[in-house]
This record gives C-alpha cells, sequence and structure tokens, in this order.
C-alpha cells in the first residue's frame, strides 16, 4: 500500500512538471466558472465518488492552481474554491444534504423518461424484457449525466433562493422586534425620567400648598397651584371642609 502511494506521488509529481501555464490558467478559469452550489463541479467528480477519492482529487487540483505554482491573478480565488469543496463533501451533513437534491433530481428525470417511454412502444417493451437493465444502463450514460447535473442545479439554486428568503424575513422579523424593544425601553426611560421629576419637585409642592393653607395667597408665579375649592354645589356632592388658619 504505501509503494502504492509513493508510485502515485511520483506520477502526480511528473504531471504537474509537464503541465503548462496556459493549462494551470484554464483550470483556475474552470473552477470559477463552476457551479457554486454543487462541490463535485469543482472537484470534477461525480455524484457517487468516496472520500478518498474527494481527497485525492482535491490534492491534484489544488497543487495544479496553487498561488505558489500557477501565476494567474485570481489562482487564490480558485485554490480557495478547491478547499471550500473538499470541505463540504467531506462533512457528513453537507455531502448528505446534496446528494438528497440529487436523488430527488434522479427521481424527476426518471418520472419524465416513464412519461417519455409510454410514447415509444418499442423501448417501453425492450425495458420491460430486460428488467430494469435497459433502465440501468441510460442512467449511465452521458446524456442522463448532462441532464442530471443540470437538474441538480436547478434544485440546489431553488432551495438555496427559498433559504435566502426565510433568511430575509427572519431578519426582518428580528428588527422589528429589536426596534419594538428599543421603544418600549425608552417609553420606560421617559416614565422614569417623569417620576423623578415628579419626585424631585415634592418638596416644593408640599411648601407652596402649606404656604397657601397658611395665608390662603395665590402662589407666586412658578409655582404649583392647588386645586380651587368650590363654596356652593347646587347637588351638595361636594361639602367644603372648613380649614384651620394658625
Amino acid at each position: 500500500m504505501a509503494s502504492t502511494d509513493a508510485d502515485e506521488d511520483q506520477l502526480l509529481k511528473s504531471f504537474l512538471a509537464e503541465v503548462s501555464e496556459a493549462e494551470r490558467d484554464n483550470e483556475v478559469l474552470r473552477i470559477l466558472g463552476c457551479f457554486k452550489l454543487n462541490p463535485f463541479e469543482h472537484l470534477k467528480l461525480s455524484f457517487d465518488s468516496s472520500a478518498d477519492e474527494v481527497k485525492k482529487q482535491y490534492r491534484k487540483l489544488s497543487l495544479l492552481v496553487h498561488p505558489d505554482k500557477c501565476k494567474h491573478p485570481k489562482a487564490q480565488e480558485a485554490f480557495a474554491a478547491l478547499a471550500k469543496a473538499q470541505q463540504l463533501l467531506l462533512d457528513p451533513q453537507e455531502r448528505g444534504y446534496i446528494l438528497d437534491q440529487v436523488t430527488a433530481a434522479k427521481e424527476e428525470l426518471r418520472a419524465k423518461r416513464k412519461k417519455e417511454l409510454k410514447k415509444d412502444s418499442a423501448s417501453k417493451i425492450k425495458s420491460q424484457v430486460d428488467e430494469g437493465k435497459y433502465e440501468e444502463q441510460y442512467e449511465r450514460s452521458e446524456e442522463f449525466q448532462k441532464q442530471l447535473i443540470i437538474k441538480v442545479r436547478e434544485i440546489l439554486t431553488d432551495k438555496e433562493w427559498r433559504r435566502r428568503k426565510m433568511q430575509m424575513r427572519i431578519s426582518e422579523e428580528e428588527g422589528r422586534l429589536k426596534k419594538d424593544e428599543e421603544e418600549t425601553k425608552e417609553m420606560w426611560k421617559k416614565k422614569r425620567e417623569h417620576e423623578e421629576k415628579w419626585e424631585e419637585t415634592r418638596d416644593q409642592r408640599v411648601s407652596s400648598w402649606r404656604d397657601f393653607m397658611k395665608t390662603g395667597k395665590k402662589a407666586r408665579k412658578g409655582e404649583i397651584k392647588p386645586p380651587k375649592l368650590k363654596t356652593e354645589d347646587p347637588n351638595k356632592s361636594y361639602v367644603q371642609r372648613p380649614v384651620k388658619r394658625a
């Protein structure tokens, strides 16, 4: 096993030594032109590739576009895209999500294929005679694989768009809640300031009231006036209490 790995390393070094600058530049452009939501495309791998195949392909392509070896101005960007693609495909949850979309894409293509076969009697009969081998062979064909890649792009795009819209709505709701919270805080702040100011003038109000009760004079300008007492009440619902004067 160790000998095999060493042979592969030597073969890879020889290959990279023969690669021209133009080929490196073309690979940079290919990577940056890939569909961003499908890491399999970045690494030029089929959807059934194993984790070991992902690692080997990443090593090969990353050396090809490494900024220290490739002079293309966007080599660093392509190198980073490959690193992200490998990270996603080695993460069980991320890989599982992508493969779920691949499965959904296959189901849609199979349903479409089934409708087409109903119109083509010869193909339908052949499919039934071969007991599914005809369809398995078709799904391995280059035509089906191209359709699968396109369909996966459509599904991933739709899922990402829905995710972003949901995130936008969540952000809007969070913003609304934050605004309501700030308005509530401001309301309580003003109420507290009003209460504090009212309490600060308490002694002044009490003093003014006492002065009025003693002298019966109107409060000076700026002082808080006590309520006026009614001297007559036709309904006799209000009784003026006598005021003791000092």
